[in-house]
């Protein structure tokens, strides 16, 4: 379990190709303090450390995980959000997230408002159940709250802490990013659907 706030950010310093799996090896302020079978987000997705050397460490996504999240676009040089997962005895300072993604969105927009960002992004209407007006949502691993939420599309403000420490600042309309949805939200839409037959 993870809570979306960002620890820090990594870089892709090699990535290899195995049947139909890829492995990363990033680099990280965080990786000397990583232990193997670890759980870390990246960007979002929940990987496990399974290698370490030299201020590195590698993951391997899975087909499952390649086909459902941007991490087979990746390449070495790009920069990744990372974050441990919590501890359950401290403030959970954004929202219970699993690092499990739910699908892809892409970036429609970017606004410089002169001391923050707004980023619009579309996604698949069948997601549309899961957001509303100031609920939550997780984007590449951060934590944030929703706005002007339409039927495939919805608004994020950004601060400028969010801005400089995580890759939101990397993003430009077209480029895609990883969706989690509220875990409680899609329970709720689950046992709706279930109740109602649809």
């Amino acid at each position: 379990m993870f809570t979306g706030i960002i620890e820090s950010l990594g870089t892709i310093a090699a990535l290899e190709t195995s049947g139909t799996n890829k492995i990363f090896w990033v680099s990280s302020p965080i990786s000397h303090e990583l232990k193997i079978d670890q759980s870390v987000a990246h960007n979002g997705v929940c990987l496990t450390v399974d290698a370490l050397k030299d201020g590195q460490h590698r993951v391997t996504a899975i087909a499952e995980t390649l086909e459902k999240t941007n991490l087979g676009e990746l390449q070495p040089g790009d920069l990744l959000n990372l974050e441990r997962c919590m501890v359950m005895n401290g403030r959970i300072d954004g929202h219970i997230v699993q690092g499990h993604v739910d699908g892809t969105g892409t970036c429609t927009g970017v606004k410089d408002l002169d001391g923050s960002w707004e980023y619009r992004f579309s996604i698949d209407p069948q997601f549309a159940p899961l957001i509303i007006e100031k609920g939550s949502i997780c984007i590449n691993g951060t934590s944030l709250t929703l706005f002007n939420v339409t039927t495939d599309s919805f608004s994020v403000a950004i601060i400028p802490y969010t801005y400089e420490h995580t890759n939101i600042n990397q993003l430009v309309p077209g480029s895609k990013v990883n969706l989690e949805f509220d875990m409680i939200g899609k329970y709720v839409n689950r046992l709706r659907s279930l109740s109602t037959g649809t």
